[in-house]
């Protein structure tokens, strides 16, 4: 009895030093956010140094160049995983706190009355995420052969750096992808009941990714950063690539 006696002002202090911090999370999402998409988009700009030697900065692949498109080939296709992460569940409620503070946090006011959900337009365009589920799955591809190419230095197999830092980002890309809510969906959750063992097995693997999707999501938007900033470097002569093997 005496030690709950004890603890339970502390419980109360804690409870209202969460309270009053409630501003905190916000910020940090506001400005990781804020610093990845200068980066994204100033990389996205430059139209060069994204390729040396047998690695291809992810923001480029697949690299596409056509006589008719004027622009950086990162426009053709960045626009599917850029899709993919504001329509998703768990970055809706990173940017909805950070940028428009709708709400900041939880059991803090909303400041706005009217409270319509996502079935207005343009919000209700959030509901096309399972269609950039797909345009991101087929991306993952074309990164992963990238990866098999960063083994290739003149034809010869070799692992440098680079090779790890393309095969850690795509890794975390794909867990990202593979830990998506609706891909849970896809799996399994819209069924009442499963028949095929294979299919529960699958659906509790996902089910079990998507617990750490923040974890994935923070992970992998880091290193897709990362990776590009490291093949530019490589590109404009500022690093050597250390050859590992």
């Amino acid at each position: 009895m005496a030690t709950s006696i004890i603890e339970r002002p502390k419980e109360k202090f804690a409870q209202t030093q969460r309270k009053d911090l409630w501003w905190l999370e916000p910020l940090v999402y506001f400005v990781g956010l804020s610093c990845f998409l200068g980066y994204a988009t100033w990389a996205a700009f430059q139209g060069k140094n994204y390729e040396w030697g047998p690695y291809l900065s992810p923001f480029y692949s697949p690299l596409i160049t056509v006589k008719w498109w004027n622009l950086s080939p990162a426009f053709l296709i960045l626009w599917v995983p850029a899709g993919f992460r504001a329509t998703c569940y768990y970055y809706r409620k990173a940017y909805y706190r950070s940028f428009f503070m709708d709400p900041p946090a939880c059991a803090v006011s909303e400041g706005c009355k009217k409270y319509s959900g996502e079935t207005n337009f343009p919000l209700i365009l959030q509901n096309i995420h399972r269609y950039f589920l797909i345009g991101a799955t087929v991306l993952l591809c074309f990164l992963w052969s990238d990866v098999i190419k960063a083994f290739n230095f003149n034809g010869h197999f070799g692992v440098g750096m680079g090779t790890m830092v393309l095969f850690a980002n795509t890794f975390l890309l794909s867990m990202y992808s593979l830990s998506c809510h609706s891909f849970r969906h896809l799996i399994g959750g819209y069924k009442d009941g499963f028949k095929c063992g294979f299919q529960h097995d699958s659906y509790k693997g996902v089910s079990c990714l998507n617990e750490h999707h923040m974890f994935w999501a923070w992970t992998s938007l880091f290193m897709v950063g990362f990776a590009d900033f490291y093949v530019r470097m490589l590109a404009m002569g500022i690093w050597m690539d250390i050859r590992l093997l």
